[in-house]
């Protein structure tokens, strides 16, 4: 234990007194208890000393040669090396002036001679945990001070990008979706003035067709966590739609949890964008018929016989020019269905005849690929577009026969719901005594699905994996159709699934239209 202590001592004691009897009395004690000990008789040594290895603590004679107690003290008090080490004076001088005099210079205690050991040490204990303590309180002190130091240069720097930000910038509460305040870029854009923004939502100053939604998300922003380039129709004060791309970010406010929304408006991009594939899409479609015509022809033998070398070839030909026109297609449909230029033609369809024409259509395909299709029909009138809905149900089933294994078996089921915010485990429940809704679900055995790919996967030009559009011929606009006919008959259409297991699609769907 004592070699441990000579190690790692408590604390190190400067001692000065010009009696050696008392030196060596302290210093023996002191060491026994732990400290590292050193003895110096006369002032101006200590204060050499002091200045070179500050001690955690001084004990002082008063009545010293050359320099007295109260003169050394004093030098101490007067550095800034030496200012804070707490000096404890001992002296023969019992006199209360004395002792104001010791507390005057600097002193933190005074020990009148002869002393006890115990309340030496005691003293001595007590003035080391108090300095100890201040130590402490500094280094909070001082890491409070940078903390705030740093916080308000962050202030200053998010205040300067907030006001001169050339995208629209905005802060809003998560409870309630109320603005709190917004940049000069979110002004121009809408077109209001900062007092008819501040404390309003975005439904009160109607911004948009899917407010609702838009604050739903920014209150759900604690559970699910930061959005970032979700498309919205925005409105100005003057009505004019405007799209833009926002993303929301989760902030602390002064202890109140608050949305911060950065928008980037992609209007002329949108047009400039729909323009350009409508204008390919045409300018393509007509040499692709052209092409498949001829090759038609070739793959009859009106222009002769091919070898099995030339027959290989246009079989390739083939295949990749249906697969060029369905991506033509499939853009040209989807951007008919964006632009409202495809209106539903909705009438009554019954959802048993709608699954088992959508089967028999992917029958063949399924016995190609040994996927067993399993149809669970469901004789239910539906107000819709039955043609669009078999195209919805036919990409689902191809997309479930694509990615499962040989062996592997696709279901497509229906059933009555009467809520619009069916899970899937309400789709399992019995049939309701009120049914407004259909689910239609489509499950297999695949691969599954990453869940960072559950919510991208309605995008336009969006796969699982990169390679599928090679692999499995698709185009990445699929199930951004289906999502498009599915909303433009008021319905509902999402995704669950379990990687290495399989996927559900659910079709929520409104039996009057």
């Amino acid at each position: 234990m004592l070699n441990q202590s000579l190690k790692f001592p408590k604390a190190d004691i400067l001692v000065i007194d010009d009696t050696p009897e008392n030196l060596n009395l302290l210093s023996a004690m002191l060491t026994e208890q732990g400290y590292k000990v050193r003895s110096v008789t006369k002032g101006s040594t200590g204060l050499r000393g002091a200045n070179a290895v500050p001690p955690d603590l001084i004990l002082l004679d008063v009545n010293m040669p050359e320099m007295n107690g109260y003169e050394v003290c004093q030098n101490l008090k007067a550095s800034d090396r030496t200012r804070e080490i707490p000096v404890i004076f001992i002296s023969a001088l019992g006199d209360v002036l004395d002792k104001i005099k010791a507390f005057a210079v600097g002193g933190v205690d005074y020990i009148t001679k002869p002393f006890q050991l115990e309340e030496v040490l005691a003293r001595i204990e007590n003035h080391l945990t108090i300095r100890q303590l201040q130590q402490q309180l500094q280094a909070q002190n001082q890491q409070l001070q940078q903390e705030i130091h740093d916080r308000t240069k962050a202030e200053q720097k998010f205040a300067i990008v907030f006001r001169s930000s050339p995208n629209p910038i905005a802060i809003a509460t998560v409870s309630e979706a109320r603005f709190l305040d917004v940049n000069a870029s979110f002004l121009r854009i809408g077109g209001y003035s900062l007092e008819e923004v501040i404390g309003h939502t975005a439904t009160e100053l109607d911004l948009g067709k899917n407010t609702v939604a838009f604050a739903q998300k920014i209150q759900l922003l604690p559970e699910t966590g930061s959005l970032y380039n979700q498309e919205f129709e925005f409105s100005t004060k003057s009505g004019e739609v405007k799209t833009i791309l926002i993303s929301i970010e989760l902030i602390d406010l002064a202890g109140v949890p608050c949305a911060l929304l950065i928008a980037n408006d992609i209007t002329e991009r949108k047009r400039l964008e729909n323009e350009f594939i409508s204008l390919v899409s045409h300018e393509l479609r007509t040499p692709l018929t052209s092409t498949m015509g001829a090759l038609d022809l070739l793959g009859a033998g009106q222009l002769g016989t091919l070898t099995p070398q030339g027959q290989k070839v246009l079989s390739i030909a083939t295949t990749n020019t249906e697969r060029l026109m369905r991506l033509v297609n499939d853009i040209l449909d989807l951007e008919r269905m964006k632009s409202g230029k495809i209106f539903m033609r909705s009438a009554k369809c019954n959802i048993a005849e709608l699954l088992i024409t959508a089967t028999e259509a992917m029958q063949a395909m399924a016995d190609k690929l040994q996927v067993q299709l399993i149809v669970n029909p469901l004789t239910v009138e539906l107000w819709a577009d039955s043609d669009r809905l078999i195209q919805t149900l036919t990409n689902l089933l191809s997309n479930a026969i694509k990615f499962s294994e040989p062996g592997d078996r696709v279901w497509i089921s229906a059933i009555l719901s009467e809520s619009k915010t069916v899970d899937s485990q309400e789709s399992q429940n019995s049939l309701t005594s009120s049914p407004n809704y259909v689910l239609i679900t489509i499950q297999d055995e695949g691969r599954g699905i990453p869940e960072d790919k559950l919510q991208i996967i309605f995008e336009r030009f969006q796969q699982v994996d990169a390679s599928d559009s090679r692999n499995k011929g698709g185009t990445g606009l699929g199930l951004a159709i289906c999502r498009n006919i599915v909303q433009q008959h008021n319905g509902k259409i999402w995704v669950q699934s379990i990687l290495g297991q399989g996927s559900t699609f659910y079709v929520l769907l409104p039996l009057t239209g």
